[in-house]
């Protein structure tokens, strides 16, 4: 099969990149199929010299597609966390951004039939379990990559892939507030540990001495924050019964300050050990939800908002995210929303590194 090449999309979502592949295209066994994706991506190696990954985490990722084990769903779509510089690939996690180009690359396989003007999918999110709605643009009953929306952190216009979650509260942990409260203290740091679609670890930034404007390269070289950062993340992952997360990509660990642009607040995220240059779909459905909890370690720091509004902007280093979260009568987030873009890079055959021998 390898010899010969692995039929392969390469594709952007959102703010990330990665290999889209059909789930009859690789090995059924999970420890097989992991082996050969560290082969295609090119891990472990700081530059993924040997595989079409870039080095980073936010392009070293992987969605694969199989028709729907489920009746109320089109696809299944499995996210993995191919590592860099470690022989890991982890299904821990979702991913939004991967996530928003999963409906196009379903259509370019063959997976699900385009109509003319807008294709509606039902995502089964294999990794958490639950169902996402994306539609896509098909005009022409194809694809099309071409259109007026714009995200920060991606150059350029596109059309938009829209996102609509049900409920994604506890989609890891099995509660919107794993460990109870909405206030933790964890060494002595106030924190928010929640779970809306991604197990996030919320934390003010001024509490660990920041200003929270820093720039992703200053914070990845400050190791007494990274440290601190990471003590805290492996005791809340047992918090919120994850159990030992050393190996693990969640939860993610993000400090928050007030907003500088007119957002809803402002973020830098850790991944968890690597700062985003941006920031995840999921993370930042996650960080608008705690920022509108009243007793939160961060509701200090939101922008007001209106008891009927819908529509947050949550600030990363690339600029913001867009947001939708519709809440009922007590203020709770029933379900979520968001616009994304993707675009079709490559299409063609990917050759895998040989195996070790």
């Amino acid at each position: 099969m390898s010899s010969e090449g692995i039929p392969c999309l390469w594709m952007r979502g959102g703010t990330s990149k990665g290999a889209y592949f059909l789930a009859s295209d690789l090995p059924a066994d999970p420890a097989a199929r992991d082996a050969l994706l560290l082969r295609i991506m090119g891990s472990p190696d700081p530059r993924q010299i040997d595989g079409i990954g870039g080095g980073d985490p936010l392009s070293s990722k992987v969605a694969i597609l199989a028709p729907s084990s489920r009746q109320d769903a089109d696809i299944d779509y499995l996210f993995l966390q191919v590592f860099v510089d470690q022989p890991l690939v982890s299904d821990k996690q979702g991913c939004g951004n991967i996530l928003a180009a999963a409906g196009p690359a379903a259509i370019e396989l063959g997976l699900v039939s385009a109509t003319k003007g807008t294709t509606d999918l039902r995502i089964h999110m294999v990794n958490t379990g639950e169902i996402a709605r994306a539609q896509v643009q098909t005009p022409r009953g194809r694809v099309c990559y071409d259109g007026a929306a714009t995200m920060d952190g991606v150059p350029g216009q596109h059309a938009p892939v829209v996102l609509w979650f049900d409920s994604l509260a506890g989609s890891m942990t099995g509660a919107l507030l794993p460990a109870g409260d909405a206030l933790t203290l964890i060494d002595g740091t106030p924190c928010t540990l929640i779970d809306n679609g991604m197990p996030c670890v919320v934390i003010p930034a001024d509490a660990l001495g920041q200003d929270g404007d820093e720039s992703p390269a200053s914070l990845e070289a400050d190791t007494a924050l990274c440290t601190r950062i990471e003590a805290i993340r492996l005791k809340a992952g047992h918090m919120m019964g994850l159990g030992d997360v050393k190996d693990l990509t969640v939860p993610k660990m993000i400090l928050v300050s007030r907003p500088r642009h007119g957002g809803l607040v402002m973020t830098r995220s850790w991944i968890p050990h690597r700062v985003h240059k941006s920031l995840g779909v999921f993370a930042a459905v996650s960080v608008a939800t705690a920022a509108l909890l009243p007793s939160s370690a961060i509701a200090g720091l939101a922008a007001p908002s209106k008891p009927d509004q819908r529509q947050f902007m949550v600030e990363h280093p690339a600029g913001a995210s867009e947001v939708f979260l519709e809440r009922d009568a007590s203020g709770n987030v029933i379900a979520c929303g968001m616009v994304r873009t993707a675009r079709k890079i490559m299409a063609g055959h990917v050759f895998p590194a040989p195996a070790s021998r």
